[in-house]
């Protein structure tokens, strides 16, 4: 078995001085521009979309998560049941709702450009 030694260095210093306390700024400013500018975000996002996941009305025409579009036809606590296509209802969490399509948003045809 090998023995390592184990060393204590105590400073006779006292309490951390402010050249000490000031090295950390970068530190702590690098942590803040990170919170600021990817979280906070982030937080606000899944805010706005868990109040729209409870904010569903029947009639509405939605997008799944999964990409698949439909018409909320009933609403009930924790899901939705969608019509995907005529006659076809499917059951899905209201996590799974990623937006509501707005009607000018929404076009089946793709738009082409003008040819000259």
């Amino acid at each position: 078995m090998v023995r390592v030694p184990i060393v204590t260095v105590v400073s006779s210093k006292g309490p951390p001085s402010v050249k000490d306390l000031v090295s950390l700024l970068p530190l702590v400013g690098i942590a803040l521009v990170f919170w600021l500018l990817l979280f906070r975000p982030q937080q606000r996002r899944v805010r706005e979309l868990g109040a729209l996941q409870q904010s569903l009305t029947m009639g509405e025409e939605i997008i799944l998560t999964s990409g698949v579009y439909g018409v909320v036809r009933r609403l009930e606590d924790d899901h939705v049941r969608v019509e995907i296509a005529p006659g076809v209802e499917i059951k899905v969490a209201r996590g799974a709702v990623g937006g509501v399509v707005r009607p000018d948003a929404a076009s089946d045809e793709p738009t082409r450009p003008e040819e000259s």
